[in-house]
């Protein structure tokens, strides 16, 4: 079922859109870049169930390490298990970590998260 999840995976590949925090001047800045793998991210049955769907933006920083240090809803969808599910399977994704003038930093990214019944792909 959670081949069913569309989460906005490629244009977080695409261009992971990140909110940075910079001091004076204008240090070179290396986005944090996903690392490939399972989705963590679960629609909880119950919801799927009742047909509930919704979009939300997820705030997450990214540490020195490629870990997610913290987890915030920038966006929420209107329904909080699906936020919950988000923030959940959030929390356990990877990256490959932001760089700041070369070297390894923690550094703030968003993240669309989109839950939907139908089925993603085309119909051929």
């Amino acid at each position: 079922m959670t081949n069913l999840l569309r989460i906005a995976f490629p244009s977080l590949l695409a261009g992971l859109a990140l909110l940075l925090v910079a001091c004076g001047g204008e240090p070179e800045l290396e986005q944090p870049v996903p690392l490939y793998g399972e989705d963590p991210i679960e629609y909880p049955l119950e919801l799927w169930d009742e047909g509930v769907e919704g979009n939300l933006v997820l705030r997450l920083l990214v540490n020195e390490t490629g870990a997610v240090d913290s987890v915030e809803v920038a966006q929420a969808s209107g329904h909080q298990g699906l936020d919950e599910a988000a923030i959940e399977g959030a929390r356990i994704l990877r990256f490959e970590p932001g760089r700041k003038d070369g070297e390894r930093t923690p550094m703030w990214a968003t993240l669309p998260v989109e839950f939907s019944t139908r089925p993603t792909g085309n119909p051929d």
